[in-house]
């Protein structure tokens, strides 16, 4: 991109240049010392040296000279100077690592010019033109936004800028509201830049890191996560353009904001469309924000014109005091705030609407722009609106022009009918709107059709539209605007446009209806103008299809789609669009334009052919012979065409293949006989023998009301037959009627015999035997004319083939003379594009010619009988298209057609022939003559070479004696590389051609012949039933019939009426179109269902409601986190009152214990307060209690919390001034509890009034919560006199209930060491306790199956309160179970309670491994730093479900695995492992090579638990584990220290009996 706009125009820079103190010191030191320079600012906010001094000197002293006044102000005019700028380019921020976010910037001053900044975004940035600015006013500090503001907030300004095409400006930093703008763009903007319209308008001095951005044209890495402790800003790296304003200060703000209100005025000049003149709408958006933000919001609604403001209530501070004022107090002019009932896009857009104060038209105009139909459906188009007439006729123009398709929906639903609206000038408009590309497409396309060359700034005509309409569309269609009575009308536009302006300038209207016309002056000036023309409108009758049509030419796909659904004949013009689009895919490729032209209007073009299938498969579900009358029926506005003429023209296989078209096919083919079975048979014997006729099954006419019939047919056929008079009321008769009235098939069959006749003559299918027949004796004929002598005059069978031949060519003539074109050339044009019809062409021609060389002497007679048998050639190939009516055969036809064209293989071979060819006869002859046999002698033997015959004889010219021609033996070496080429290559080349033609035909061949089978059933449809010769009396009576028409009148009637269309009246008319319809309704309520079941539209819904209810559930959190706090606060408050009024009851307590010291005494030393157990609280109930100054209402709150109890204060209290609180309040309980110090134990006591109704609550209560509490070490906690009085109140007013523990009961018995009997000063014994202790055990749900193993079953519980530390409170803890089927394997070694003895010798094996790791530690030598050791196991007996279980503690860290059941070790790395690995093979030989302690595992310095396995138990495996221990272990350093023997496997090792194996998971340090 070029930036010399911004170097040389306007991107100025500002530098400060004047160095004025900011302190009012004066300084005295001359010159400046180090200190003043690094302290003493500028004004400006920088020191000396980072001022520029490259144009002055720096200043030697900072007083004043004599005479001099110190300057006081600092002002940009005088101090700074501007420069050119030297920062512009491109940022790459690097702290998005999901998608990359690259923004532009550049350097200004601050008083720029706006018009030249605008200029720079629009063309050099190439920012798309606004249509609305989106001004974000708020904090520049970080703040925070409840969730449903900030979603409210970044949906609705993300959703409102995106579909409106909007600007939004903010400050751009990295804080406060910019840096929410940013998040909004992050995850509801898009990737595309130049669609991330978002422009910071950012203080340069502010900047941080702003020196890495110097550079002109630069690409600039950005580290928007700054300095924490600096006072500068980071820019947010999702906006997509800076402008950087310098003022020439350093770290002050606020100066952006006079260019960036320069700047929003200026854009809000600009139209804010080409076709509209209403200015660029501009909305500030208020997000909390301090009190700068108020006189902001100030200048904002007093500006002229004014700046609406949007407020979004609830985000905080200057937002909620502006919602609040304009709410209740003042109501402020243009202040709009947030509602529940509209989106927040829609808030914002309908408060700029309203903000605007514009009229009616006016906001119409700007929601058009935008493209927010909702917006203009909702506030403008309302009831009683007022409207200027024209208004909305313009707003339908526009949203045309401006492809606004909801806009034009909601137009014509709110009363803008097409009839009225659309007018020839207004057409016109649309055609010669510049599109771009599209117009130049158009322009080419109306020259190929007029064949000239057109000027530049020609302007289309609806003449020239109707040319180019004709052109694509082909064949004999003629469109409305090029026939006579529109040109005729045409001509007068002029007159009736100025008239018709006049009289609507006359008139205003109140309602969203267009203007009416009155009935009696439109009559009479449509008389009176147009004599002779009353029936030519100016455009067609529908005029839904006119505006259809246009929509197809200027290639807008989605208005198409959305025109297609209103209006009649919705079928014709799927198949009319589909028809011009493939046209103009093909035309765009001949004229070779861009390829994605082509491919996108092949894509329309598939499209809208897609939609016509769809609508016919709709159709023929819902009625059969309905749906066959939509093919058929003649359109009037699209040239009296069908659908299935239009689907054929087009080449749209698939719905010519469908079966509604094939069955309508079938019933065209048949005609009105009943044949299902054998029908070729059947009309055979009936063509030989005629009265057999009579014994065939025809059709009644209720079963062919749905067939179009052919004019010939309708006058002599079954019409006929309404003018015999009938007999009346015959049984026949009613049954007929009644069955045609209801559409049944009927057998009574009342046609007379010559109906009979004529119904089965002019059947196609009949037609095609009879003339197959023929044209079989024809052949035969011809055949023996060429084989058997000329003789001077013709035989009779010549004559016969000269009849039939000669009688064929008028019959060409005539399907050429009645085809439906109306010029001789289009009638040729359209004849001459059936290859059938050019090989017949060819074959007459070759006869009549040969025919004339007959009658004359040799040698042109012989010439003339070899023309014959040149011209049989063609009929007997005439006789491939008889074999493609059938099915079998048909596909096959269109297979061997596809392979015939094979242009340019052939020329690759032909050029590989010609270039051997001349070589070698060059070679070969020398000396040849000029002559035509060199021609022959060049292709003919390579020719045959491609065969296979290679002339051996002739590949050495040398042999049989004959003169060798120079250079002779190159010719073999030639063949030899001709042959490779043309037979090795080119020959494989054009089979691999054919097997690719034939794989790909086999799939769609028979779709293929589907689509061709109309050409041969149109062909014999047309035709006359005789054959030739015969047909020449078929032709006879049509010349005559024809005579007489012209005489009567009635030869233009007939003239349209030409062709196989069905031709209905007005009320069948109505009820074809209203059925199609309603099948245009089904197919889209189909489409809809399927579209709304969709798994993806499914999963969106459940997405946004889910997204809802998270929503919901985050505000119910926040209103449940401000009721706890306001709670918390309440009760601190009544605290503290109550703690005021308990310090002066106690001073009047301590007054009366002095004076009484004796008395007190007494007291004392009577009062024996009770000791409470000593209990540990469970961790998540403990109260993180501090210094005894410290313990405050704070940590209560943070009690109550963990509690999740009422409001429970307790905690100890020690006072110097007394010794037991039971002296001064003798009818109160104390609970004693001891606070653990280094020296002693000191009782607390904590006193609890009680009431003796209440006693059992409290001491079930205590006995659950208020376990005595263990305090930190030194800590001194007092009891305060609000605490005390809480628990007063709490004793006296609220009625205790027991209070259960989270978890379940458990009985936990450990296995204790007690001293020996034998020796109680030396040894101990294992014994188990006396009763069991109880727990409260909650299982983690989230850890279920973690802990499975092999032969237990494991879960991490936590202990929620346990009894006389059995367990820890709050610690997590491991039980484990046998699985069931390894208690079932053990029953019959343990017949009683099998669990209870499994998990009884678990422990016994645990604590004899832990006696081995102890003995181990005591042994190894010092130096061995490592003293691993083994957790403790205890019995859990379930109380819920009465099982026995282990419970181990549980560790966490990383879990490590040192060696396996079968002796598998890992490779030590370091001390600590070698230490374990020697520890197993210590334990083999301490226990005298009995047991062996594997499958060690653990983390850090603890066993997580030992698994040491029975004896016989589940996983002792035995002699096969030690052996293969011995095996694989490796003695290490200090196995060898431990006196260990070293061999791999010493046989003395093994024993005999089987010894155990112990699994131990052991953790290491």
């Amino acid at each position: 991109m070029s930036y010399c706009h911004c170097k040389y125009t306007f991107s100025l820079l500002r530098e400060c240049v004047k160095f004025i103190p900011s302190s009012r010191d004066l300084h005295r030191c001359t010159p400046v010392c180090q200190v003043c320079q690094n302290l003493i600012r500028c004004c400006c906010g920088r020191l000396i040296a980072e001022h520029s001094w490259k144009e002055s000197v720096p200043p030697i002293t900072l007083n004043p000279g004599p005479g001099q006044d110190v300057e006081k102000n600092w002002s940009i005019e005088c101090h700074t100077k501007a420069s050119p700028t030297n920062a512009y380019g491109t940022i790459d921020f690097q702290d998005t690592a999901t998608r990359v976010c690259r923004a532009k910037f550049v350097r200004v001053a601050v008083d720029s010019k706006p018009e030249l900044l605008a200029q720079l975004m629009l063309r050099e940035w190439q920012m798309e033109r606004p249509k609305l600015i989106l001004i974000v006013q708020g904090g520049s500090e970080n703040f925070t936004l409840p969730p449903k503001v900030k979603q409210a907030f970044s949906k609705g300004l993300i959703t409102a800028a995106v579909s409106t095409g909007a600007w939004i400006l903010t400050d751009g930093i990295n804080t406060g509201v910019s840096k929410y703008v940013g998040d909004a763009v992050k995850t509801f903007g898009g990737h595309d830049l130049r669609k991330r319209n978002t422009v910071g308008v950012t203080p340069w001095g502010v900047i941080d890191n702003n020196m890495d951005l110097i550079g002109r044209d630069v690409f600039r890495p950005y580290q928007p996560l700054g300095n924490p402790l600096s006072k500068r800003a980071c820019l947010n790296g999702f906006h997509s353009h800076f402008l950087l304003v310098d003022d020439g200060t350093l770290g002050k703000h606020g100066c952006q904001q006079g260019l960036r209100r320069k700047l929003e005025k200026h854009i809000q000049l600009q139209k804010i469309h080409p076709r509209l003149n209403h200015g660029v709408p501009v909305v500030c958006v208020v997000v909390e924000g301090g009190p700068a933000i108020v006189s902001t919001v100030l200048d904002y609604v007093s500006s002229v014109p004014p700046v609406p403001v949007f407020v979004f209530e609830g985000s905080g501070r200057a937002a909620d005091l502006l919602s609040f004022l304009h709410n209740f107090t003042i109501s402020f002019y243009n202040v709009w705030i947030t509602e529940n009932q509209m989106t927040p896009d829609a808030a914002i857009l309908t408060a700029t609407l309203k903000g605007t104060k514009a009229s009616p038209a006016e906001q119409l105009s700007m929601a058009l722009a935008w493209d927010r139909a909702d917006i203009a459906q909702k506030d403008i188009l309302v009831c009683g609106q007022h409207w200027q007439v024209g208004s909305l006729e313009q707003a339908m123009l526009d949203a045309l022009v401006m492809d606004r398709v909801s806009f034009v929906k909601l137009l014509i639903d709110n009363g803008m009918t097409m009839s009225r609206f659309l007018t020839v000038d207004r057409l016109e408009e649309l055609y010669n709107t510049p599109q771009g590309q599209t117009d130049s497409f158009l322009l080419h396309l109306v020259e190929d059709a007029k064949q000239t060359s057109l000027p530049i700034g020609y302007r289309l005509s609806l003449i020239d539209l109707g040319l180019v309409i004709e052109y694509l569309i082909g064949g004999a269609y003629r469109s409305t605007y090029t026939r006579k009575n529109f040109r005729a009308a045409y001509r007068t536009k002029g007159k009736v446009t100025l008239y018709c302006r006049s009289l609507q300038d006359l008139h205003f209207f109140r309602t969203a209806q267009p203007y009416k016309r009155k009935v009696g002056v439109s009559f009479y000036f449509k008389k009176s103008l147009t004599p002779g023309l009353d029936a030519a409108p100016l455009l067609a009758p529908f005029n839904f299809n006119d505006l259809f049509v246009w929509a197809v030419l200027q290639q807008r796909q989605q208005m198409a789609l959305f025109l297609w659904q209103h209006g009649e004949e919705a079928l014709a013009r799927a198949t009319v669009a589909c028809k011009l689009y493939r046209s103009m895919a093909f035309e765009a490729r001949q004229s070779s334009m861009d390829d994605n032209i082509a491919e996108r209007l092949k894509t329309f073009s598939l499209e809208f052919g897609q939609l016509a299938v769809d609508v016919l498969d709709c159709a023929f579900r819902q009625n059969e012979q309905m749906a066959m009358k939509l093919l058929t029926s003649e359109m009037e506005a699209w040239s009296n065409f069908t659908c299935l003429q239009m689907a054929v023209s087009s080449c749209h296989r698939p719905f010519v293949s469908h079966s509604c078209t094939q069955t309508l096919l079938t019933d065209l083919w048949t005609g009105p006989l009943n044949m299902r079975k054998n029908s070729f048979l059947k009309i055979t014997l009936s063509l030989l023998l005629p009265p057999a006729i009579f014994l065939l099954e025809f059709k009644s006419k209720a079963e062919m009301c749905h067939v179009p019939q052919s004019h010939e047919t309708m006058l002599f056929g079954r019409d006929s037959v309404k003018s015999v008079p009938a007999p009346e009321k015959t049984d026949c008769t009613v049954k007929c009627q009644l069955y045609t009235c209801l559409a049944l098939p009927v057998s009574c069959l009342c046609l007379s015999w010559i109906t009979r006749l004529y119904e089965f003559y002019g059947a196609p299918v009949v037609k095609f035997c009879f003339h197959t027949m023929s044209y079989l004796a024809f052949l035969m004929l011809f055949s023996y004319v060429v084989l058997v002598k000329m003789e001077d005059q013709p035989s009779v069978q010549e004559w016969l083939v000269i009849l039939y031949i000669l009688s064929t060519a008028m019959e060409k003539t005539r399907e050429v003379l009645m085809s439906e074109p109306r010029n001789l050339s289009q009638k040729l044009k359209v004849w001459f594009s059936e290859y059938w019809n050019v090989s017949d062409f060819i074959a007459i021609l070759l006869f009549l010619a040969a025919l004339a060389l007959r009658w004359n002497a040799d040698p042109y007679r012989t010439a003339g009988r070899i023309s014959y048998c040149l011209d049989i050639i063609f009929w007997f190939i005439r006789l491939m298209d008889l074999l493609a009516v059938n099915k079998h055969a048909g596909p096959y036809l269109t297979m061997i057609t596809k392979m015939v064209n094979m242009f340019f293989i052939v020329v690759m071979m032909a050029i590989v022939l010609l270039s051997f060819g001349v070589s070698r006869k060059a070679i070969l002859s020398p000396d040849e003559e000029p002559s035509w046999r060199l021609a022959r002698d060049v292709v003919f033997q390579p020719y045959w070479m491609i065969f296979g015959e290679v002339y051996a004889g002739e590949i050495d010219a040398c042999e049989g004696g004959a003169p060798c021609p120079p250079a002779a033996f190159v010719t073999p070496f030639l063949q030899a590389v001709y042959m490779f080429f043309q037979y090795i290559i080119m020959v494989n080349v054009l089979i691999a051609f054919f097997n690719n033609i034939y794989f790909h035909m086999a799939a769609t061949s028979n779709k293929l012949w589907k689509y061709n089978r109309y050409r041969y059933i149109m062909t014999y449809q047309e035709k006359p039933w005789l054959p030739p010769p015969f047909i020449l009396f078929s032709h006879v009576t049509l010349a005559l019939r024809a005579i007489y028409r012209r005489f009567t009148g009635d030869a233009e009637r007939e003239e349209k009426r030409s062709g196989l269309k069905l031709y209905l009246g007005h009320e069948d008319h109505k009820k074809l179109h209203e059925f199609e319809e309603k099948c245009v309704e089904a197919y889209f309520h189909e489409k809809s269902e399927d579209l709304h079941s969709s798994q993806i539209n499914r999963i969106g819904a459940t997405a946004e409601r889910a997204e809802e209810m998270c929503m919901m559930l985050g505000e119910i959190s926040e209103k449940v986190n401000f009721v706890q706090d306001s709670l918390s606060e309440l009760d601190g408050q009544l605290g503290q009152l109550q703690d005021l009024s308990a310090l002066a009851v106690d001073t009047l307590t301590l007054l009366c214990a002095s004076d009484s010291l004796h008395q007190e005494e007494a007291r004392l030393a009577s009062c024996q307060p009770s000791t409470a157990s000593r209990r540990i609280l469970p961790h998540s109930w403990t109260l993180p209690h501090r210094s005894g100054t410290d313990c405050d209402v704070l940590n209560i709150r943070r009690l109550r919390l963990h509690c999740n109890v009422p409001f429970l204060l307790f905690a100890a209290a020690k006072s110097p001034s007394f010794q037991s609180t039971e002296d001064l309040y003798p009818h109160y309980s104390g609970i004693k509890i001891y606070a653990e110090n280094e020296s002693n134990q000191s009782p607390i006591n904590v006193f609890m009034a009680l009431n003796p109704n209440r006693f059992c609550y409290l001491k079930c209560f205590y006995a659950c919560m208020l376990a005595p509490i263990q305090f930190s070490l030194g800590c001194v906690c007092l009891l305060t006199a609000m605490e005390r009085n809480n628990l007063m109140r709490l004793a006296h007013n609220i009625p205790f209930t027991p209070v259960s523990i989270m978890g379940e009961e458990v009985s936990v018995y450990s296995l204790e060491e007690v001293c020996s009997d034998a020796d109680p000063e030396c040894s101990t014994v294992s014994s188990w306790s006396s009763r069991g202790l109880s727990a409260m055990l909650q299982p983690l749900s989230s850890e279920e199956g973690s802990l499975d193993g092999g032969l237990r079953l494991g879960c991490r519980v936590l202990c929620t309160w346990a009894e006389q530390d059995v367990l820890k409170p709050g610690l997590v803890y491991v039980v484990k179970a046998f699985r069931p089927e390894v208690v079932r394997a053990w029953q019959r070694y343990f017949p009683g309670s099998t669990a209870l003895q499994l998990c009884l010798r678990e422990i016994q094996q645990q604590r004899a491994a832990q006696k081995m790791m102890k003995v181990f530690n005591q042994v190894k030598p010092e130096d061995m730093r490592h003293s691993p050791r083994f957790l403790d196991v205890s019995l859990v007996l379930w109380h819920s479900n009465g099982q026995w279980l282990t419970i181990e503690r549980n560790m966490f860290g990383d879990f490590r695995k040192y060696n396996n059941n079968t002796g598998e070790e890992i490779t030590p790395y370091c001390s600590l492992e070698e230490v374990l690995l020697a520890f197993s093979h210590w334990t083999y030989e301490y226990s005298g090579r009995e047991l062996l302690v594997l499958d060690i595992q653990g983390i850090s310095f603890y066993c997580v638990g030992s698994r040491g396995e029975m004896l016989f138990g589940p996983d002792n495996l035995g002699d096969a584990a030690i052996n293969s221990f011995l095996q694989k272990h490796t003695c290490n350093v200090y196995c060898q220290r431990l006196g260990l023997e070293g061999e791999k496997c010493p046989a003395q090792m093994v024993q005999t009996r089987p010894p155990t194996l112990w699994r131990v998971y052991c953790v290491h340090v």
